[in-house]
Order: structure tokens, then C-alpha cells, then sequence
């Protein structure tokens, strides 16, 4: 394991193009736009605000905020597309494979769709770096996605007493559900470095 921090990736980035197979098992909500798809694409969380999170089952700093991703899907998943996507190589990490992200899912009563990225070419485009990684994309006017948040969940980490709020992510949903512009001043995620596929390490890695 590797304390990592978020690369953060400029604000105004375009979500970045995929195309990823959802992790099967997983309780959606009855209501969640995406349920019964075997993939999603990019295509499809373009007209909806987004909160996307690089994480993962086993990591340490992720099962840390578990109960934070709860709270904010409990207070904004009427009003904002939540996604969680794994990007960790099961060559190195097979603790993360998708019938034990489902199982974390389903423990956690999280009901939004869980992905699985296997070749680590979104966790590249977003330039992520550790889990958990957060960004919030919002709906622009050419019927894109622009990054308007990306950072950390709150400054709570393992062992430093700060009790686990949400409050930066929070701040920044209420404020953007509202039209109201957010400070680009934010502080990066810090986690476990993303496990890549050995040989296969981005730049930024190490």
C-alpha cells in the first residue's frame, strides 16, 4: 500500500468516453435510470449531475468513508446519478473482484450501479490515482459533462479522530443543485494507490 494522493484533474474536464460492464448483483433502486443494464456508457450520464467514485472492497481509506458514500446517497440520490467504479487489477488484488464489490455494495445498502473497470482505461482518463478518488460532473450546455469537484470526501482519515461527515462533497452538491458556483480551491483524496496492472503504471504512479 502507497498513501496516495488525488492527481486532481483540471475542473471544466469533459467526462472522459467509455463504455464498462456493470458489476451483476448489485440491489439498484427501483427507480435508478440505469438499472437493468449490463453496460453503461458515457452516453447515458449526460443529462444528470454525477458523482462518480474510484474505489474499491478491500482498501482501508475506502471502508473508512463506507458509511460517508451511505449518507450522501441517502441525502442526494433523488437528485444526482451515483456510480462507483473499481479499477483495481485482479492480477495483484483479486479481493476486488466484482462478486466482492456486489457483496460491499449489497452490505452497505448502497443502490446505485457499482462498474468494473478491467483494462484501467477510465481510471487513466480521470487521471485517478488512489481509492477513494471522488468527482462530481455536472450537465453543461453542449450536452456534455464538465468536472466541477474533484477531491476529497471530507479531511476525516484512518486514525486522525475526524469524524467521517461528507461535508466537502455535500457542500459542493447542495451549492451546484442550487446554480450556485463552488470554490475551485479543494483539497485532494488521499488513499491507497490504485493497483495497477504490474508493467502497466500510469505516470503519475510512484
Amino acid at each position: 500500500m502507497v498513501r496516495t494522493a488525488s492527481t486532481m484533474l483540471p475542473l471544466g474536464t469533459q467526462l472522459p468516453a467509455f463504455e464498462l460492464g456493470v458489476v451483476s448483483g448489485v440491489n439498484l433502486a427501483p427507480d435508478d435510470s440505469l438499472k437493468g443494464l449490463s453496460h453503461i456508457s458515457n452516453f447515458e450520464l449526460t443529462k444528470r449531475p454525477l458523482f462518480l467514485m474510484v474505489i474499491c472492497a478491500h482498501c482501508p481509506f475506502v471502508k473508512h468513508v463506507e458509511s460517508g458514500i451511505t449518507n450522501l446517497f441517502n441525502s442526494f440520490g433523488n437528485d444526482v446519478q451515483f456510480l462507483a467504479i473499481s479499477s483495481n487489477s485482479l492480477k495483484t488484488h483479486p479481493q476486488d473482484a466484482p462478486e466482492f464489490l456486489a457483496s460491499q455494495a449489497n452490505q452497505l445498502g448502497w443502490k446505485f450501479p457499482y462498474l468494473f473497470d478491467s483494462d484501467q482505461k477510465l481510471a487513466k482518463a480521470l487521471k485517478a490515482a488512489c481509492t477513494p478518488d471522488f468527482y462530481i460532473f455536472w450537465p453543461s450546455p453542449d450536452a456534455g459533462s464538465t468536472l466541477r469537484y474533484r477531491g476529497q470526501m471530507d479531511g476525516s482519515r484512518p486514525g486522525n479522530e475526524i469524524p467521517v461527515s461528507g461535508d466537502d462533497i455535500r457542500i459542493a452538491l447542495r451549492s451546484l443543485l442550487k446554480g450556485e458556483d463552488i470554490s475551485a480551491n479543494q483539497k485532494p483524496s488521499i488513499g491507497c494507490n490504485i493497483k495497477w496492472h504490474p508493467g502497466m503504471e500510469p505516470e503519475w504512479f510512484g
